[in-house]
């Protein structure tokens, strides 16, 4: 399935660590692969209908939509950050 960045997930990914961002491609690689590996820890947010969460490490997150034929990445960083404003 086909993959697209939302314009903020995109600028939230500018915004990582670099070494953040060297484990989200690792995750990434994983996701496409199998989105219900463990280590992605991939569970439905609460109060929305269509939105998911990922983890990248215990501490960053990634947020996403499942549609007929892609995934629309939302928003990357902190937890909390993330879980904000999903």
């Amino acid at each position: 399935m086909k993959i697209i960045r939302a314009d903020s997930f995109k600028k939230d990914y500018q915004q990582l660590p670099l070494h953040v961002r060297k484990i989200f491609e690792k995750k990434i690689r994983l996701f496409v692969e199998n989105i219900h590996h463990p280590s992605l820890r991939v569970k439905k947010m609460q109060g929305h209908e269509n939105r998911w969460e990922a983890s990248i490490t215990m501490f960053y997150r990634f947020t996403f939509e499942i549609h007929n034929d892609y995934y629309l990445f939302r928003r990357i960083g902190p937890h909390d950050n993330v879980l904000k404003n999903p």
